[in-house]
């Protein structure tokens, strides 16, 4: 019981749950956002009340295309939230966090400038410790 205490509380379970929740709820206002104001939006440019009732029926099928359009919508409306709100300035920090790292170090024995991962002086040809991080 001890173990199954110490997975549940460990960091990444609670981290990954509050990103459940806040997705799901992320999704829900989305979902909003494009059936509520940007279908009717579009479907009155194109002359149409609402995407979702758009429809065409095959051999008594009903094939219910406006409401594929208006998941569709959806669908791009949360890429483009998540690549502008989440990824490019994620990707913007790691930019900017190796871009202060310098790609060399000075050898410990003779001072010449070698790169971060080496292990050998190329100088003095003796053993140095690879820069962290």
């Amino acid at each position: 019981m001890k173990d199954f205490n110490a997975f549940l509380l460990r960091g990444n379970l609670v981290d990954l749950a509050v990103a459940v929740v806040i997705g799901v709820a992320f999704g829900a206002v989305v979902t909003a956002l494009v059936g509520d104001l940007i279908t009717p939006l579009i479907a009155a440019l194109a002359g149409k009340q609402d995407f979702s009732g758009l429809a065409f029926t095959i051999n008594h099928s009903r094939f219910r295309y406006g409401d594929f359009i208006d998941a569709l919508l959806s669908f791009a409306v949360v890429a483009s939230a998540v690549f502008f709100l989440v990824v490019r300035p994620m990707n913007a920090l790691v930019a900017r966090r190796h871009k202060d790292e310098p790609a060399t170090k000075p050898c410990p024995h003779c001072l010449s400038e070698i790169p971060r991962a080496a292990t050998v002086c190329a100088f003095c040809t003796r053993d140095v410790q690879p820069a962290s991080g």
